[in-house]
């Protein structure tokens, strides 16, 4: 089987992800909300290292509810910066909640937040033909200048360009891999 050129085969977490779930159309928005929560924190990192803590960030965010985690008080800020199982950065942590009250405000203004989000493509998933993987683009563009004009942060172009390629809106899997 082929796969992208980014997945390290030593990593079964990296080929699982890969074959499972990155690049597949993303409708559900609680998972749409997770792998936002999830590339906000992945920021200066790896994603591999999020990989490793996915489970661990599941449990401390509530099952990334959206209305759980915009409710979350002081005391679960702390809690939360006290989780060795997670990364612990106060801004991104404040950043999940501040964007948890945003994301149920666009769900009820749009009715979903995956009609907001698949909106910008009438729906399609953009197919990458470059050959060339950006790190931006101006889809990326708009939605992170909407989503901070929103409230929104932690979601520059370049996170909303990796949330995008995650969640199918774009497909950017090489053009020899057996996913595309």
């Amino acid at each position: 089987m082929k796969r992208c050129s980014w997945v390290d085969l030593r990593w079964e977490r990296y080929i699982a992800y890969h074959d499972h779930r990155w690049g597949k159309p993303e409708h559900d928005d609680r998972q749409l909300f997770e792998m936002l929560i999830l590339e906000s924190f992945q920021a200066g990192l790896s994603w591999l290292t999020i990989l490793n803590k996915q489970e661990a960030f599941e449990a401390a965010f509530d099952g990334f509810d959206p209305a759980v985690v915009a409710a979350y008080s002081q005391e679960k800020v702390e809690s939360l910066m006290a989780n060795p199982g997670i990364v612990r950065n106060r801004r991104k942590i404040l950043a999940a909640i501040g964007n948890a009250r945003v994301f149920l405000k666009i769900q009820q203004e749009f009715g979903s937040f995956d009609r907001y989000l698949w909106g910008f493509t009438q729906g399609q998933t953009l197919v990458n033909t470059t050959g060339v993987i950006p790190t931006h683009s101006e889809l990326s563009d708009r939605i992170s200048r909407d989503l901070i004009a929103r409230g929104m942060t932690f979601v520059g172009t370049t996170i909303v360009y990796s949330y995008l390629q995650a969640v199918g809106v774009v497909n950017d899997h090489d053009p020899e891999c057996d996913f595309r």
